[in-house]
């Protein structure tokens, strides 16, 4: 039971970094934000990007008995893509 909420947890995190991604578009769209918006729209799009490769690479390794645990460059790397997001929503907002 435990690899399959897992993998719900990450699809749930991709679904979310996606919608993000889709308001961010949105806003920088309607409110023609210029350079700026369209960068902060790059950042996500990258990052989103990154954030589901891990979590499609992590989800096929949940197939064992016993999965392996989440290796530190890849932990270092989901925590990265979470401050990344936050720090653009946090700057788009102002």
């Amino acid at each position: 039971m435990q690899p399959e909420r897992t993998r719900l947890a990450w699809r749930r995190t991709t679904l979310a970094c996606a919608v993000a991604c889709a308001l961010l578009v949105r806003q920088a769209v309607r409110e023609g934000s210029g350079a700026d918006g369209y960068g902060a729209v790059a950042v996500v799009l990258a990052t989103g990007l990154l954030l589901a490769g891990l979590a499609h690479r992590r989800s096929g390794g949940l197939s064992g008995a016993r999965p392996a645990p989440l290796g530190p460059l890849a932990a270092s790397a989901v925590a990265g893509c979470t401050v990344v997001l936050a720090t653009v929503g946090v700057v788009m907002l102002r």
